[in-house]
């Protein structure tokens, strides 16, 4: 998108283990690149320690925070639409019990479990209810983790546990090992649906689009075109983006079948949010 809208030049590099984060930097570097982009909680050394021997080099970094002063951290309050998806899911819920499990227990991924436990708390507040949320303790700050982001099976059998457990609502935050729950869900003929996490998982999963209720976003395009913009600017370096209801820098995809009266109750719960009144953490 900077590419078309923008007119630099842009080049790609993965990283298939922690081993290539400095080389594929340093490749940057070498490269002549003046903005580099980083995805990942996990690069946040590598970054800090590429953007403190390169000065002169714009760096940005998705999930983490500004770390020298060529770093802009591209972060995303995903408590706020976390929390939406849980008040969704403790209206929805047919059992009373939803659950939600990530990959590593690490900052990007437990905002999202805190948000969705804390909106379930939330509705039963407002309701009277007592839905109950498995995988993860609000108090504790810890839940059920797959240990990883690959292992689809273990994404299988995690939502089949709490399946066992009742669960008719899940929500995994652990990238491709959530594909494992999505497949589990179909297989349950119905009786389990997901929540999909970071995109819009009915387009970015279409063979499986039937089991997503709705889809957390967090709108990592528009932050790292706005950091290219800002790089262009010279404004980006030592500044954190964050993505915010607000500023449309996250969101929640509804994909099912809600009620008016409880879409009113989600727009009120937004409101509450923006404004303040309402505690996402």
């Amino acid at each position: 998108q900077a590419e078309t809208e923008l007119g630099v030049t842009t080049d790609l590099l993965e990283s298939t283990t922690d081993a290539d984060y400095a080389p594929n930097l340093q490749s940057f570097v070498d490269k002549g690149c003046n903005v580099i982009v980083t995805v990942g909680f996990l690069l946040a050394d590598a970054t800090k320690i590429a953007a403190e021997a390169n000065p002169t080099v714009q760096f940005a970094i998705v999930d983490s925070n500004t770390s020298a002063p060529n770093v802009q951290g591209l972060t995303f309050a995903t408590d706020q639409p976390s929390f939406l998806a849980g008040y969704m899911a403790a209206a929805t819920t047919t059992t009373g019990i939803v659950g939600t499990f990530g990959g590593i227990n690490i900052p990007p991924v437990a905002i999202f479990m805190q948000g969705f436990a804390k909106g379930v708390e939330y509705y039963n507040a407002q309701k009277g209810t007592s839905v109950k949320v498995l995988g993860w303790d609000i108090a504790k700050q810890d839940g059920t983790f797959s240990g990883d982001f690959q292992d689809q099976t273990k994404g299988t059998s995690i939502a089949k546990s709490m399946a066992d457990e009742g669960a008719d609502i899940i929500f995994p935050v652990a990238g491709p090992v959530g594909l494992g729950a999505s497949q589990f869900a179909m297989d349950s003929a119905g009786a389990v649906k997901i929540i999909g996490v970071d995109v819009d998982m009915t387009i970015s999963n279409p063979t499986q689009a039937e089991v997503y209720v709705a889809s957390v976003l967090k709108k990592i395009d528009a932050a790292v075109l706005q950091a290219v913009k800002d790089a262009l600017a010279k404004t980006g370096g030592g500044t954190d983006y964050l993505g915010t209801l607000e500023n449309g820098g996250v969101g929640v995809a509804i994909t099912s079948t809600i009620t008016p009266e409880l879409q009113a109750e989600l727009d009120a719960v937004t409101a509450g949010i923006i404004d303040g009144s309402i505690v996402t953490k």
